[in-house]
């Protein structure tokens, strides 16, 4: 096992070296076994908020400035460490290959923008998929020893079909039939500009060729350029308005955003929520074909932790 701690979240220049090798394809290196996830965990133990990127990732995101941290924004900050552990851990994936399929991110409480928080990120439970092999990454937020935000981002490592049965962890992926929403629901139509993917890489860190201009996009078989999924998600739950206080909020992401693009997001409204039992289910779609980019859901979490 190899963990490691930080006072601060290392900046990603440190390791370009790095992430440039790892974007090459692996090969058959006998060091790095396909069948095991690194055992590892990395960890800031004291996460200051920098105020200038949180109002920075508001603005492009449409969340309010309220003094509380929006509920995708970890799963930002986390970034910065899954990029470092899939470079210096024995990390069995190139990261060019990697696609992100689902994210949820659940906050136990609403959290002040400049409170100090702890951080960790770790590997966990990869498993065959039909079309390679899965893993998630999972985020932990603590304040003091209490647990006030965990994220799990799914990845999908493309490869041969497995000789073994898809693992029955692969939970079944949300639906994309759109909701119907009545006048109390969500119904917006909105441009995503051309320019988006390299403004929300300035700010998130994400400087994946695919989002930054179709130059780079077509490189890596995309017609054009993509929007990054989490800005998807994070725009979505912002225009969704306030959330309750201690919720989760899950999406799978389906069809790229190709930019600029018009695209339409439905919602249920979410303060049909009551129980933990009660689902709100919101999807982003293409204005012009109804073909889905994400399928999500938010529901109430326990507060108690």
């Amino acid at each position: 096992m190899s963990d490691k701690h930080y006072d601060a979240l290392p900046k990603a220049h440190t390791t370009y070296a790095n992430i440039i090798k790892s974007l090459l394809p692996i090969g058959d290196n006998p060091k790095v076994s396909k069948d095991q996830l690194p055992r590892s965990t990395y960890y800031v133990d004291d996460l200051h908020i920098d105020q200038g990127n949180l109002n920075d990732y508001r603005k492009i995101c449409g969340f309010a400035d309220n003094g509380k941290v929006p509920i995708t924004y970890f799963a930002v900050l986390s970034q910065t460490l899954q990029m470092n552990m899939m470079v210096k851990e024995p990390f069995p994936f190139a990261m060019l290959g990697l696609v992100h399929v689902d994210n949820v991110v659940t906050q136990y409480r609403p959290i002040g923008e400049r409170e100090t928080v702890s951080m960790s990120v770790t590997f966990d439970n990869l498993r065959d998929h039909a079309q390679g092999q899965q893993f998630d990454f999972v985020t932990t937020v603590k304040s003091q020893d209490d647990i006030i935000w965990e994220g799990v981002s799914t990845y999908l490592a493309r490869g041969k079909k497995p000789e073994s049965s898809v693992s029955s962890k692969n939970k079944p992926r949300p639906a994309t039939v759109k909701p119907m929403v009545d006048e109390k629901g969500v119904h917006k139509v909105f441009e995503v500009a051309e320019d988006v993917g390299r403004r929300y890489a300035f700010i998130s860190g994400d400087f994946n060729l695919i989002h930054l201009h179709p130059l780079s996009a077509r490189a890596f078989g995309f017609p054009k350029a993509i929007a990054h999924g989490m800005w998807s998600k994070a725009k979505c739950l912002a225009l969704m308005g306030d959330l309750p206080d201690a919720c989760s909020a899950e999406v799978s992401f389906k069809l790229p955003i190709f930019l600029p693009s018009e695209v339409e997001l439905i919602a249920e409204p979410t303060d049909k929520l009551e129980t933990v039992e009660d689902a709100c289910v919101f999807g982003l779609y293409s204005a012009k074909n109804d073909k889905p980019h994400l399928a999500g859901v938010v529901k109430l979490v326990a507060e108690d932790q």
